[in-house]
């Protein structure tokens, strides 16, 4: 994995391949403020609206070849070269350093209304085959809810998030943080959270210890919905899966929901590099 568009201008620069697929994401990704993990050799750092200045997916934008050319150079040496905007982008996205990319799932300052509810497969000890098994399930529980329904309407969108699974319900109105916490959250006393009963459903349906929560907790896959009130983050379609520094062990993959029930799946998406990403950006689910 060391090779194509990562590499190419020698030097580790994942820049380039992110300002690519910024391109296909501007409308999942709008109004929304981006934000960066960035790995350094004993530690890492976030990079966002909230401590930062703000950077939308549509910035990106500004990102051009005379720019990439100059990455081999450090910031100060050709800050006069670069807009305001570039040495922004520049912060954010550091060269020669491997980079989570994320955004606010629902808007950075706390208390916002929400437009979509995102679940985060957490499989800890598990294959990722089995989160495939528990991401296609859930799928199907979800559909069949009847009580959801009747509360809200939605669009599901799936994703591999390179180790595991994301599921979205993308809403048609706005939820407030009432809402979700009497629905979608979990805790003691949430009688009414669908996602403490769908947990329990799709444990019935697959064998698997599925449990709706935030902490690990041994031998279970965890249902976490904890990310979607505003201020929190959730990972970019299409970006890199870090597993350390200066390492990556996949790509986050937009999936249908046909794709989930392929049991070949998993082979198939730890196939896939940035590079193969780029050459076939069109074929992939698109993530609206």
């Amino acid at each position: 994995m060391k090779k194509g568009i990562l590499y190419k201008r020698r030097e580790l620069d994942v820049l380039d391949y992110y300002s690519k697929i910024s391109r296909v994401l501007e409308k999942f990704l709008e109004g929304r403020e981006i934000a960066t993990k960035i790995f350094l050799k004993n530690f890492a750092f976030l990079k966002r609206g909230s401590n930062s200045p703000r950077l939308f997916i549509k910035d990106l934008r500004e990102v051009d070849d005379d720019m990439l050319k100059l990455r081999k150079y450090h910031l100060d040496e050709v800050r006069d070269k670069l807009t305001e905007k570039q040495i922004l982008i520049w912060k954010y996205f550091v060269p020669r350093k491997i980079i989570n990319f994320f955004y606010a799932t629902n808007g950075e300052k706390p208390g916002k209304e929400m437009d979509r509810i995102f679940i985060d497969i957490d499989r800890q000890r598990h294959s990722s085959e089995d989160a495939r098994v528990v991401a296609r399930e859930l799928v199907k529980i979800i559909k069949q809810d009847s009580e959801l329904k009747q509360l809200l309407n939605f669009k599901i969108f799936v994703m591999w998030t390179g180790s595991s699974f994301h599921i979205y319900l993308l809403l048609n109105k706005k939820i407030n943080l009432d809402f979700y916490e009497k629905y979608l959250s979990y805790g003691k006393n949430k009688n009414e959270s669908f996602i403490i009963k769908w947990a329990a459903q799709v444990s019935e349906k697959t064998g698997i210890n599925v449990r709706a929560g935030h902490q690990r907790e041994k031998n279970a896959i965890i249902l976490d919905s904890s990310n979607t009130p505003s201020g929190k983050l959730a990972r970019v379609p299409f970006s890199l899966h870090v597993s350390g520094y200066n390492k990556f062990d996949g790509v986050a993959i937009p999936l249908s929901e046909k794709e989930i029930e392929d049991k070949t799946l998993i082979n198939k998406l730890e196939k896939i590099t940035p590079d193969s990403v780029l050459e076939n950006i069109d074929c992939y689910s698109k993530p609206v």
